[in-house]
């Protein structure tokens, strides 16, 4: 496992935080513009590792009771001035070891608010799972633009999902099994927009199994600009016995793992 945080070339305050240690591993990006965005993003990651153990025994729904607990953190935040309510938020992408209901299954319970990445590499493909909470991917799923045409559009930085802008957190979830050799990169939009897929992927490929990767990956943004703070996690997991069917937690509004439709390099 290896993670770094910077604040990148140009900006002087470091709104993102990291949590990683097993089972979680999980990046939170304060939001620009909003009130206190670097306290958000450390308050989140402090309740996520008060109310998430260490080691194994975690269960699905200690990981949404701790992001609903962070959520009600983050909300407790905000401050009202002469314009009125300035409201703290962040975003929060990752992946937590869970048990399932059967003895002896694990899984990679996947979750995200915003829009900070959970992205999977099995040494030659590098797969994007967690589907961006934004204005540009709500216009490319709509088909009005391309996902080129996204690193330029006017609202790439606007997000339509985040930690503490609601009383009610709308996270997605996606439960992968647990098993044999997996790798999992987690980061902050400072990484993404940054460095292209094809870009992060030839970085793994040159670099395979090297504690220094969240390093590399993050002086490769910051030497491409740098505009943004950047967050790398790269998380090598275990082999577990017991293998089990993909599935989902069921939620409202959950937009399914469909393998298929993540973009792919």
């Amino acid at each position: 496992m290896s993670a770094r945080t910077d604040a990148g070339a140009v900006r002087a305050v470091n709104e993102d935080a990291v949590l990683a240690r097993d089972p979680v591993f999980v990046v939170a990006d304060g939001m620009g513009g909003h009130a206190r965005g670097d306290l958000a993003s450390s308050t989140a990651v402090s309740v996520l590792a008060e109310r998430i153990p260490a080691g194994a025994g975690v269960t699905p729904n200690d990981v949404l009771d701790a992001i609903a607990a962070a959520n009600d953190a983050v909300r407790g935040l905000s401050t009202a001035d002469a314009a009125g309510i300035a409201v703290a938020g962040t975003t929060l992408s990752g992946i937590v070891a869970v048990n399932g209901s059967d003895a002896g299954t694990r899984y990679w319970m996947i979750v995200n608010i915003g829009d900070s990445r959970v992205y999977s590499w099995d040494g030659a493909r590098l797969t994007q799972l967690s589907v961006d909470h934004s204005a540009v991917q709500e216009l490319i799923d709509a088909g009005v633009i391309s996902a080129h045409e996204a690193g330029g559009h006017p609202e790439r930085n606007v997000i339509t999902r985040a930690l503490g802008a609601a009383d009610d957190v709308d996270v997605d979830v996606w439960m992968l099994p647990a098993g044999g050799e997996q790798t999992f990169l987690i980061c902050s939009d400072g990484l993404s927009k940054e460095l292209a897929d094809s870009e992060i992927a030839e970085l793994l490929r040159q670099t395979p199994h090297d504690e220094r990767l969240a390093d590399v990956l993050t002086d490769a943004a910051i030497a491409a600009g740098g505009r943004d703070n950047i967050t790398a996690v790269v998380v090598s997991s275990w082999p577990v016995v017991g293998e089990a069917e993909r599935d989902t937690v069921e939620r409202p509004d959950h937009r399914p793992y469909l393998e298929d439709t993540r973009p792919r390099v």
